[in-house]
């Protein structure tokens, strides 16, 4: 059970009186159509098949071959791109959104573009600046498909730093980062004076970058500052994507500078959150660290938390590079980890307001439960600085029951060409094997409301 309440008005502990259960049990699958729950119902019995989502692509290149491009096309639209993704023009996002709407959920999108670290053919600058006005534009979307009468607060969009510079550049930076005597070279603050002079490009110049790489990192700061411009001006905030271990350190670098400029109490911020993964075993010590760090600073403070994606990629990269393992040992250790770093913003939030933002992005019930335990403790408003956030198609039995209840959830929700969405969706789904393997409650519930209206019994 999880515990609901009368609105707050202001940050005490409210009485118990005022709370009733709320239960996980698919009860509010009734907002949703039999074609829409039986099309769940499949996909997600395919996705928890391990050899379907180990040779996904190879599965689609052979269907393209005998089915053809139009069958094969169409069979995806009807199913995976149909369930996981929003769309491809403005007009079908906007119909996926006012769906999730009507549900009382909210758009978070995500464009799926981004740099493997085994790709060499998508490296140029061109490709880069294409990706810039990319987001620009996913920017100007996530503002206007939200009522431009409600709060801007909820305007919200993804942004994968990878899609904007290289990988390499970041493995770069990463190391001389992690050198014990790393240069102040560095600094966010530097980078953040760098960005906001409006003269990025001539005095900023990195003395271990080549000089091709300093162009590059200049082109790339550049790239970012102009999507956190172009947000802060439309009043979306930006919840930058963690990736890889081996290139975080670049990314949080970027962050950082980019809060350093974005994120004061001035602005209205935060306006730049950062991902953190609770499988990695220095998480929780990190996010105290930064969280700390943007107090002393006197910034907000936003806060993505998962539990991670690339857990089997990072183990074969430990592997091959002799390192110690960064990650946690099995899934009830990163369940720990991530409850600590729940606790830890938790109470920052209730200690600090508006001025430190979290997302619970979690589709393990214990998580949610926590999560919506803690805020009624705490006495952190259902409408606050605090929100949840699952993936479009996926845990709706969880994301239905909590807007229903009055919580703020977001779905993360792709768009985009079939041809571009599909392969993003199938690594996606190749690093989140453990949500997949986990979804059977999700698909016995919706089993259980389609026998239901099969046989025509009330809910």
């Amino acid at each position: 059970m999880l515990w609901t309440r009368l609105p707050l008005y202001g940050l005490s502990k409210p009485s118990t009186g005022g709370w009733k259960p709320l239960l996980f049990d698919g009860g509010a699958f009734h907002l949703k159509g039999t074609a829409e729950l039986a099309r769940a119902w499949l996909v997600l019995r395919l996705c928890a098949w391990p050899p379907l989502v180990t040779h996904g692509l190879a599965v689609q290149a052979w269907s393209q071959r005998l089915l053809g491009s139009r069958l094969s096309g169409a069979l995806l639209r009807a199913s995976f791109y149909g369930q996981f993704v929003a769309g491809e023009t403005a007009e079908e996002v906007r119909g996926c959104v006012e769906q999730l709407k009507a549900l009382g959920l909210l758009p978070l999108l995500a464009v799926p573009t981004e740099e493997e670290p085994d790709s060499t053919a998508k490296t140029s600058e061109a490709w880069y600046e294409g990706n810039l006005n990319t987001m620009l534009r996913c920017v100007d979307w996530s503002r206007a498909l939200v009522d431009t009468s409600g709060a801007a607060r909820n305007s919200l969009m993804q942004l994968k730093v990878t899609a904007l510079t290289s990988i390499q550049l970041c493995k770069e930076l990463s190391a001389w980062i992690q050198r014990p005597a790393s240069s102040s070279e560095l600094s966010p603050e530097r980078l953040a004076e760098a960005m906001e002079s409006g003269k990025v490009r001539n005095n900023l110049q990195l003395s271990y970058l080549s000089a091709e790489q300093n162009h590059h990192l200049q082109a790339s700061l550049s790239r970012l500052h102009r999507v956190a411009q172009h947000a802060r001006a439309q009043h979306v905030r930006l919840l930058v994507d963690a990736e890889y271990t081996f290139i975080n350190p670049a990314l949080s670098l970027f962050v950082a500078a980019l809060a350093a400029r974005w994120n004061r109490p001035e602005e209205g911020g935060p306006w730049v959150w950062n991902t953190y993964q609770a499988y990695l075993k220095g998480t929780h010590t990190r996010l105290e660290r930064d969280a700390e760090a943007a107090h002393r600073a006197g910034l907000a403070f936003g806060v993505k938390l998962v539990r991670g994606a690339y857990l089997d990629k990072e183990r074969a990269l430990t592997q091959l590079h002799g390192k110690e393992d960064c990650v946690q040992p099995d899934y009830e250790a990163t369940s720990r980890s991530y409850s600590r770093c729940l606790e830890l913003m938790l109470r920052r939030v209730s200690q600090h307001g508006p001025l430190c933002h979290l997302m619970v992005a979690s589709h393990n019930e214990e998580s949610v439960r926590q999560a919506t335990k803690r805020m009624w403790e705490l006495g952190i408003p259902l409408d606050g600085p605090v929100c949840f956030g699952q993936l479009l198609g996926m845990c709706d039995h969880v994301s239905l029951a909590l807007g229903q209840a009055g919580y703020v959830v977001y779905k993360s929700i792709p768009y985009g060409c079939l041809e571009e969405v599909i392969p993003y969706l199938i690594r996606r789904a190749q690093e989140n094997r453990s949500v997949l393997q986990g979804v059977r409650r999700e698909q016995a519930l919706l089993g259980r409301e389609l026998w239901r209206r099969l046989l025509g019994r009330k809910a």
